[in-house]
Protein backbone atom coordinates (compact mmCIF):
# COMPACT_ATOMS: atom_id res chain seq x y z
CA UNK A 1 0.00 0.00 0.00
CA UNK A 2 2.75 2.34 0.70
CA UNK A 3 4.16 1.48 -2.67
CA UNK A 4 0.98 2.55 -4.27
CA UNK A 5 0.48 5.89 -2.33
CA UNK A 6 4.14 6.92 -3.32
CA UNK A 7 3.23 5.90 -6.87
CA UNK A 8 0.75 8.10 -6.78
CA UNK A 9 2.14 11.18 -5.68
CA UNK A 10 4.73 10.70 -7.85
CA UNK A 11 2.80 10.86 -10.21
CA UNK A 12 1.33 14.44 -8.93
CA UNK A 13 4.37 15.66 -8.66
CA UNK A 14 5.72 14.88 -11.87
CA UNK A 15 2.48 16.09 -13.85
CA UNK A 16 2.73 19.35 -11.91
CA UNK A 17 5.44 20.39 -13.97
CA UNK A 18 3.41 19.68 -16.94
CA UNK A 19 1.54 22.55 -18.61
CA UNK A 20 -1.24 20.49 -19.78
CA UNK A 21 -3.90 18.67 -17.84
CA UNK A 22 -2.35 15.14 -17.02
CA UNK A 23 -4.25 12.21 -18.50
CA UNK A 24 -2.73 9.25 -16.39
CA UNK A 25 -2.97 9.77 -13.37
CA UNK A 26 -6.88 9.19 -12.73
CA UNK A 27 -6.15 5.98 -14.79
CA UNK A 28 -4.15 4.90 -12.55
CA UNK A 29 -5.74 5.58 -9.37
CA UNK A 30 -8.86 3.15 -10.71
CA UNK A 31 -6.34 0.76 -11.72
CA UNK A 32 -5.26 0.57 -8.33
CA UNK A 33 -8.78 -0.09 -7.17
CA UNK A 34 -10.42 -3.01 -9.38
CA UNK A 35 -12.64 -4.16 -6.70
CA UNK A 36 -14.01 -0.43 -6.84
CA UNK A 37 -13.74 0.37 -10.54
CA UNK A 38 -12.64 -2.95 -12.80
CA UNK A 39 -15.99 -3.16 -15.06
CA UNK A 40 -15.93 0.95 -15.80
CA UNK A 41 -12.41 0.69 -17.03
CA UNK A 42 -13.39 -2.95 -18.91
CA UNK A 43 -15.77 -0.47 -21.00
CA UNK A 44 -15.00 2.77 -21.16
CA UNK A 45 -16.94 3.37 -24.20
CA UNK A 46 -20.17 1.60 -23.51
CA UNK A 47 -20.48 4.06 -20.17
CA UNK A 48 -19.42 6.98 -21.58
CA UNK A 49 -17.15 8.23 -18.64
CA UNK A 50 -15.17 11.54 -18.42
CA UNK A 51 -13.76 12.58 -15.59
CA UNK A 52 -11.93 15.95 -14.44
CA UNK A 53 -10.35 16.38 -11.39
CA UNK A 54 -8.63 19.59 -10.12
CA UNK A 55 -6.93 20.12 -7.09
CA UNK A 56 -6.46 23.34 -5.19
CA UNK A 57 -3.25 25.16 -4.23
CA UNK A 58 -3.35 28.48 -2.27
CA UNK A 59 -0.64 30.67 -2.14
CA UNK A 60 0.00 32.43 1.18
CA UNK A 61 -2.44 35.08 0.01
CA UNK A 62 -5.03 32.23 0.41
CA UNK A 63 -5.13 33.02 -4.04
CA UNK A 64 -6.21 29.70 -5.15
CA UNK A 65 -4.09 27.93 -7.95
CA UNK A 66 -5.27 24.75 -10.04
CA UNK A 67 -3.95 21.79 -11.40
CA UNK A 68 -6.05 19.47 -13.34
CA UNK A 69 -6.23 15.82 -14.19
CA UNK A 70 -8.37 14.01 -16.50
CA UNK A 71 -9.91 10.95 -17.50
CA UNK A 72 -11.24 9.75 -20.98
CA UNK A 73 -11.92 13.82 -21.28
CA UNK A 74 -13.47 14.45 -24.97
CA UNK A 75 -15.57 17.87 -25.12
CA UNK A 76 -16.41 16.59 -28.88
CA UNK A 77 -17.77 13.57 -27.53
CA UNK A 78 -21.32 14.34 -26.81
CA UNK A 79 -23.39 13.19 -23.18
CA UNK A 80 -26.77 14.38 -22.27
CA UNK A 81 -25.95 17.48 -19.66
CA UNK A 82 -29.85 17.12 -18.46
CA UNK A 83 -30.28 19.44 -15.69
CA UNK A 84 -26.35 20.47 -15.00
CA UNK A 85 -27.46 23.06 -17.67
CA UNK A 86 -29.27 24.89 -14.74
CA UNK A 87 -26.19 26.49 -12.70
CA UNK A 88 -25.22 28.55 -15.82
CA UNK A 89 -29.06 29.73 -16.14
CA UNK A 90 -28.31 30.81 -12.48
CA UNK A 91 -25.63 32.74 -13.10
CA UNK A 92 -27.07 34.59 -16.16
CA UNK A 93 -30.22 35.05 -14.50
CA UNK A 94 -28.42 37.21 -11.61
CA UNK A 95 -26.21 38.90 -14.00
CA UNK A 96 -29.32 40.05 -16.30
CA UNK A 97 -31.17 41.20 -12.87
CA UNK A 98 -28.09 43.28 -12.08
CA UNK A 99 -27.71 44.23 -15.78
CA UNK A 100 -31.67 45.81 -15.03
CA UNK A 101 -31.41 47.21 -11.22
CA UNK A 102 -32.45 51.08 -12.51
CA UNK A 103 -35.31 49.78 -13.11
CA UNK A 104 -35.95 48.67 -9.53
CA UNK A 105 -35.33 44.91 -10.39
CA UNK A 106 -34.45 42.67 -7.39
CA UNK A 107 -34.75 38.94 -7.46
CA UNK A 108 -36.74 39.43 -4.66
CA UNK A 109 -39.39 40.60 -7.04
CA UNK A 110 -42.52 39.04 -7.76
CA UNK A 111 -42.18 37.83 -11.31
CA UNK A 112 -45.41 36.88 -13.32
CA UNK A 113 -44.86 34.81 -16.54
CA UNK A 114 -47.53 34.61 -18.99
CA UNK A 115 -47.96 33.10 -22.00
CA UNK A 116 -47.82 33.97 -25.90
CA UNK A 117 -47.24 30.77 -27.84
CA UNK A 118 -48.66 27.43 -28.40
CA UNK A 119 -47.55 25.60 -25.51
CA UNK A 120 -46.54 27.75 -22.74
CA UNK A 121 -47.97 28.02 -19.46
CA UNK A 122 -48.23 30.96 -17.17
CA UNK A 123 -47.05 31.39 -13.79
CA UNK A 124 -49.03 33.59 -10.78
CA UNK A 125 -48.04 31.84 -7.72
CA UNK A 126 -45.71 29.49 -5.93
CA UNK A 127 -46.92 27.87 -3.21
CA UNK A 128 -44.17 26.88 -2.16
CA UNK A 129 -42.56 30.43 -1.25
CA UNK A 130 -42.98 32.05 2.16
CA UNK A 131 -45.07 34.59 0.30
CA UNK A 132 -46.43 32.49 -1.87
CA UNK A 133 -45.53 34.36 -5.10
CA UNK A 134 -43.10 33.47 -7.51
CA UNK A 135 -39.31 35.46 -7.92
CA UNK A 136 -36.18 35.05 -9.15
CA UNK A 137 -34.38 34.40 -6.12
CA UNK A 138 -37.38 31.13 -5.09
CA UNK A 139 -36.69 29.54 -8.40
CA UNK A 140 -32.79 29.79 -7.90
CA UNK A 141 -32.87 28.23 -4.51
CA UNK A 142 -35.30 24.99 -5.72
CA UNK A 143 -32.87 24.20 -8.60
CA UNK A 144 -29.83 24.25 -6.44
CA UNK A 145 -31.58 22.34 -3.78
CA UNK A 146 -33.42 20.04 -6.10
CA UNK A 147 -33.30 20.58 -9.59
CA UNK A 148 -36.66 21.54 -10.28
CA UNK A 149 -37.58 21.68 -14.07
CA UNK A 150 -40.11 24.05 -13.95
CA UNK A 151 -37.69 26.71 -12.04
CA UNK A 152 -35.21 26.08 -14.79
CA UNK A 153 -37.55 26.63 -17.07
CA UNK A 154 -39.26 30.28 -15.78
CA UNK A 155 -35.55 31.20 -15.68
CA UNK A 156 -34.58 30.11 -19.37
CA UNK A 157 -37.23 32.30 -20.24
CA UNK A 158 -36.41 35.39 -18.41
CA UNK A 159 -32.86 35.16 -19.74
CA UNK A 160 -33.49 33.95 -23.01
CA UNK A 161 -32.04 31.89 -25.79
CA UNK A 162 -30.42 33.99 -27.34
CA UNK A 163 -28.84 35.67 -24.59
CA UNK A 164 -27.98 32.10 -22.86
CA UNK A 165 -26.09 31.34 -25.50
CA UNK A 166 -23.91 34.84 -26.27
CA UNK A 167 -23.32 34.40 -22.82
CA UNK A 168 -21.92 31.05 -22.69
CA UNK A 169 -19.72 31.78 -25.61
CA UNK A 170 -18.56 35.17 -23.86
CA UNK A 171 -17.54 33.24 -20.79
CA UNK A 172 -15.11 30.38 -22.78
CA UNK A 173 -17.88 28.14 -22.24
CA UNK A 174 -17.68 27.09 -26.25
CA UNK A 175 -18.31 23.57 -26.44
CA UNK A 176 -21.64 23.87 -24.89
CA UNK A 177 -25.03 25.32 -25.57
CA UNK A 178 -28.65 25.53 -23.74
CA UNK A 179 -31.62 24.93 -26.66
CA UNK A 180 -34.62 24.40 -24.68
CA UNK A 181 -36.93 24.14 -21.75
CA UNK A 182 -36.49 20.54 -19.83
CA UNK A 183 -39.19 17.94 -19.21
CA UNK A 184 -42.17 19.39 -20.89
CA UNK A 185 -41.01 17.84 -24.82
CA UNK A 186 -39.67 21.20 -25.34
CA UNK A 187 -37.92 21.49 -29.21
CA UNK A 188 -38.61 23.10 -32.43
CA UNK A 189 -40.17 26.35 -32.73
CA UNK A 190 -41.48 26.03 -29.75
CA UNK A 191 -37.73 25.94 -28.00
CA UNK A 192 -37.46 29.17 -29.86
CA UNK A 193 -40.39 31.00 -28.56
CA UNK A 194 -40.67 32.91 -24.68
CA UNK A 195 -43.06 33.98 -23.06
CA UNK A 196 -43.76 37.58 -21.94
CA UNK A 197 -43.00 38.50 -18.31
CA UNK A 198 -43.75 41.10 -15.76
CA UNK A 199 -41.38 42.02 -12.68
CA UNK A 200 -43.79 43.63 -9.79
CA UNK A 201 -42.36 45.44 -6.80
CA UNK A 202 -45.37 45.51 -4.51
CA UNK A 203 -48.76 46.67 -6.62
CA UNK A 204 -45.91 48.47 -8.95
CA UNK A 205 -44.35 46.90 -12.43
CA UNK A 206 -41.37 47.97 -12.86
CA UNK A 207 -40.32 45.25 -15.38
CA UNK A 208 -41.93 44.30 -18.57
CA UNK A 209 -40.42 41.76 -20.88
CA UNK A 210 -42.08 41.39 -24.29
CA UNK A 211 -41.79 37.41 -25.91
CA UNK A 212 -39.00 37.00 -27.46
CA UNK A 213 -38.12 34.28 -30.37
CA UNK A 214 -34.27 33.11 -31.29
CA UNK A 215 -34.18 32.01 -34.93
CA UNK A 216 -30.22 30.66 -34.56
CA UNK A 217 -29.57 27.16 -34.14
CA UNK A 218 -26.30 26.89 -32.72
CA UNK A 219 -24.74 24.29 -34.40
CA UNK A 220 -21.82 22.42 -32.71
CA UNK A 221 -18.95 19.67 -34.50
CA UNK A 222 -20.07 17.31 -32.31
CA UNK A 223 -19.57 13.47 -31.87
CA UNK A 224 -21.86 10.58 -30.70
CA UNK A 225 -25.05 12.64 -31.23
CA UNK A 226 -26.91 9.53 -32.15
CA UNK A 227 -26.46 6.08 -29.53
CA UNK A 228 -28.53 2.85 -29.03
CA UNK A 229 -30.62 1.18 -31.26
CA UNK A 230 -34.05 2.08 -30.15
CA UNK A 231 -36.26 4.77 -28.09
CA UNK A 232 -39.64 4.89 -26.40
CA UNK A 233 -41.49 8.30 -28.28
CA UNK A 234 -44.10 10.59 -26.89
CA UNK A 235 -46.76 7.89 -26.99
CA UNK A 236 -44.79 5.31 -25.62
CA UNK A 237 -44.52 3.42 -28.16
CA UNK A 238 -41.08 1.78 -29.03
CA UNK A 239 -39.05 3.40 -32.06
CA UNK A 240 -36.15 0.54 -33.78
CA UNK A 241 -33.64 2.78 -34.58
CA UNK A 242 -31.31 4.93 -33.17
CA UNK A 243 -32.13 7.70 -30.60
CA UNK A 244 -30.81 11.14 -31.88
CA UNK A 245 -29.88 14.04 -29.42
CA UNK A 246 -28.87 16.45 -32.47
CA UNK A 247 -31.11 19.13 -31.12
CA UNK A 248 -30.67 18.83 -27.31
CA UNK A 249 -28.62 20.93 -24.84
CA UNK A 250 -25.09 20.19 -24.71
CA UNK A 251 -22.59 21.41 -21.36
CA UNK A 252 -18.77 19.50 -21.85
CA UNK A 253 -17.43 18.51 -18.98
CA UNK A 254 -14.15 21.05 -19.19
CA UNK A 255 -17.00 24.03 -19.27
CA UNK A 256 -19.13 23.03 -16.24
CA UNK A 257 -16.45 22.36 -14.37
CA UNK A 258 -14.66 26.17 -15.79
CA UNK A 259 -18.40 27.74 -14.73
CA UNK A 260 -17.90 26.22 -10.99
CA UNK A 261 -14.11 27.38 -10.59
CA UNK A 262 -15.52 30.90 -11.40
CA UNK A 263 -17.87 30.75 -9.13
CA UNK A 264 -16.69 29.31 -6.26
CA UNK A 265 -13.01 31.04 -7.22
CA UNK A 266 -13.61 34.02 -8.88
CA UNK A 267 -10.00 35.80 -7.64
CA UNK A 268 -8.39 33.10 -9.78
CA UNK A 269 -9.57 34.16 -12.66
CA UNK A 270 -8.87 38.33 -14.48
CA UNK A 271 -12.01 41.05 -13.81
CA UNK A 272 -13.11 41.10 -17.52
CA UNK A 273 -13.29 37.17 -16.89
CA UNK A 274 -15.07 37.05 -13.48
CA UNK A 275 -19.20 37.09 -13.83
CA UNK A 276 -21.12 40.14 -12.50
CA UNK A 277 -22.54 38.87 -9.67
CA UNK A 278 -22.62 40.73 -6.08
CA UNK A 279 -21.52 39.86 -2.71
CA UNK A 280 -25.49 38.76 -1.99
CA UNK A 281 -25.41 36.92 -5.11
CA UNK A 282 -22.55 34.82 -4.13
CA UNK A 283 -23.93 34.47 -0.95
CA UNK A 284 -27.18 32.94 -2.20
CA UNK A 285 -25.18 30.48 -4.89
CA UNK A 286 -23.06 28.87 -2.10
CA UNK A 287 -25.74 28.60 0.19
CA UNK A 288 -28.54 26.50 -1.64
CA UNK A 289 -25.68 25.19 -3.52
CA UNK A 290 -24.22 23.01 -0.68
CA UNK A 291 -27.48 22.94 1.49
CA UNK A 292 -29.06 19.91 2.09
CA UNK A 293 -33.11 19.62 0.86
CA UNK A 294 -33.79 18.92 4.77
CA UNK A 295 -32.17 22.08 6.36
CA UNK A 296 -34.50 23.98 3.39
CA UNK A 297 -37.55 25.50 5.32
CA UNK A 298 -39.27 27.86 2.13
CA UNK A 299 -38.89 25.83 0.00
CA UNK A 300 -40.27 23.01 2.55
CA UNK A 301 -39.43 19.01 1.20
CA UNK A 302 -40.76 15.59 1.93
CA UNK A 303 -37.61 14.10 3.23
CA UNK A 304 -38.88 10.42 1.66
CA UNK A 305 -39.06 12.46 -1.12
CA UNK A 306 -35.75 14.53 -1.08
CA UNK A 307 -33.47 13.34 1.34
CA UNK A 308 -30.16 15.17 2.50
CA UNK A 309 -28.04 13.81 0.50
CA UNK A 310 -29.81 13.43 -2.81
CA UNK A 311 -28.05 15.92 -4.78
CA UNK A 312 -24.57 14.91 -3.53
CA UNK A 313 -23.84 11.72 -5.37
CA UNK A 314 -19.99 12.30 -5.57
CA UNK A 315 -19.14 10.73 -2.07
CA UNK A 316 -22.81 9.99 -1.30
CA UNK A 317 -23.90 8.66 -4.19
CA UNK A 318 -27.61 8.64 -3.54
CA UNK A 319 -28.15 6.38 -0.12
CA UNK A 320 -30.88 7.50 1.89
CA UNK A 321 -29.68 6.01 5.43
CA UNK A 322 -25.59 7.56 4.89
CA UNK A 323 -24.15 8.97 7.58
CA UNK A 324 -23.33 12.98 7.55
CA UNK A 325 -19.83 14.24 7.90
CA UNK A 326 -20.86 17.37 9.54
CA UNK A 327 -17.45 18.82 8.11
CA UNK A 328 -18.08 18.78 4.82
CA UNK A 329 -20.18 20.86 2.38
CA UNK A 330 -20.22 19.99 -1.03
CA UNK A 331 -21.13 22.71 -3.64
CA UNK A 332 -22.78 21.52 -6.89
CA UNK A 333 -24.97 20.64 -9.47
CA UNK A 334 -26.14 17.40 -10.84
CA UNK A 335 -28.37 16.01 -13.34
CA UNK A 336 -29.71 12.55 -14.28
CA UNK A 337 -31.73 11.57 -17.67
CA UNK A 338 -31.45 8.89 -20.79
CA UNK A 339 -29.01 6.88 -18.80
CA UNK A 340 -26.42 9.66 -17.55
CA UNK A 341 -25.63 10.62 -14.20
CA UNK A 342 -23.21 13.90 -13.97
CA UNK A 343 -22.48 16.25 -11.18
CA UNK A 344 -20.13 19.17 -11.38
CA UNK A 345 -18.86 19.59 -7.62
CA UNK A 346 -16.40 21.90 -5.66
CA UNK A 347 -15.84 19.85 -2.48
CA UNK A 348 -15.19 21.68 1.13
CA UNK A 349 -13.76 19.66 4.14
CA UNK A 350 -13.30 22.37 6.87
CA UNK A 351 -12.01 20.40 9.55
CA UNK A 352 -9.03 19.01 7.44
CA UNK A 353 -8.51 21.66 4.69
CA UNK A 354 -9.27 20.23 2.20
CA UNK A 355 -10.79 21.76 -0.73
CA UNK A 356 -11.15 20.05 -4.98
CA UNK A 357 -13.26 20.05 -7.80
CA UNK A 358 -14.45 17.14 -9.46
CA UNK A 359 -16.88 16.97 -12.06
CA UNK A 360 -17.90 13.24 -14.17
CA UNK A 361 -20.48 11.74 -16.23
CA UNK A 362 -21.31 8.16 -16.38
CA UNK A 363 -23.86 6.26 -18.47
CA UNK A 364 -25.71 2.52 -18.45
CA UNK A 365 -28.30 1.83 -20.67
CA UNK A 366 -27.89 -2.15 -20.78
CA UNK A 367 -30.74 -2.46 -23.09
CA UNK A 368 -29.98 0.39 -25.51
CA UNK A 369 -33.09 1.49 -25.25
CA UNK A 370 -33.79 5.46 -24.54
CA UNK A 371 -36.50 7.18 -22.69
CA UNK A 372 -38.09 3.62 -21.32
CA UNK A 373 -36.96 4.69 -17.58
CA UNK A 374 -34.46 1.58 -17.79
CA UNK A 375 -31.27 2.41 -16.66
CA UNK A 376 -28.70 0.88 -13.79
CA UNK A 377 -28.39 4.13 -12.13
CA UNK A 378 -28.17 2.30 -8.69
CA UNK A 379 -26.04 -0.87 -9.74
CA UNK A 380 -23.45 1.33 -12.15
CA UNK A 381 -24.06 4.96 -11.71
CA UNK A 382 -24.37 5.97 -8.41
CA UNK A 383 -22.04 3.62 -6.86
CA UNK A 384 -18.98 4.62 -9.56
CA UNK A 385 -20.10 8.54 -8.43
CA UNK A 386 -19.79 7.46 -4.79
CA UNK A 387 -16.54 5.11 -5.27
CA UNK A 388 -14.70 8.01 -7.73
CA UNK A 389 -15.60 10.97 -4.95
CA UNK A 390 -14.47 8.75 -1.61
CA UNK A 391 -11.57 7.82 -3.69
CA UNK A 392 -10.34 11.39 -4.32
CA UNK A 393 -10.99 12.72 -0.79
CA UNK A 394 -8.84 9.82 0.58
CA UNK A 395 -6.33 11.35 -1.64
CA UNK A 396 -6.49 14.41 -0.56
CA UNK A 397 -6.23 13.45 3.24
CA UNK A 398 -2.53 12.39 1.91
CA UNK A 399 -1.93 15.31 0.10
CA UNK A 400 0.49 17.77 1.62
CA UNK A 401 -0.29 21.51 1.00
CA UNK A 402 2.49 24.50 1.53
CA UNK A 403 -0.51 26.43 3.05
CA UNK A 404 -3.36 25.89 4.93
CA UNK A 405 -6.40 26.97 3.11
CA UNK A 406 -8.88 29.77 4.22
CA UNK A 407 -12.35 28.58 3.74
CA UNK A 408 -14.80 30.49 5.78
CA UNK A 409 -15.98 32.31 3.08
CA UNK A 410 -17.63 28.95 2.69
CA UNK A 411 -18.97 28.43 5.87
CA UNK A 412 -22.86 29.25 4.98
CA UNK A 413 -25.86 29.72 7.36
CA UNK A 414 -28.23 27.45 6.91
CA UNK A 415 -30.65 28.25 9.00
CA UNK A 416 -33.01 29.85 6.69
Amino acid sequence: MKKLVFFLFSLISLSAMAQKTDTIFLHKLMESKPELFQSVLNHPDKNQVQILYTQVNRDAKNVPHFKSFSYNLNPKHYFYPASTVKLAAVVFALEKVNRLKSTGLTVKSTMITDSAYKGQTKVLTDTSAKNGLPSIEHYIKKILLTSDNDAFNRLFEFIGRAEINAKLKKDGLNESRILNRLAIGDAGESAKHTNPIKFYNGDKVVYNQEAQYDPKEYELDLTNLVMGKGYMDSTDKLVNKPFNLADKNAFAINDQQKLMQKLISPEAFPLKERFNLTAEDYELIYTYMSKFPTESGYPKYDPREFWATYAKMLYYGREKDVALDPNIRIFNKYGDSYGFIIDNSYFVDFKNGIEYFLTAVIQSNEDGIFNDNKYEYDTVCFPFMKNLGRSIYELELKRNKKYKPDLSKFKMDYRN
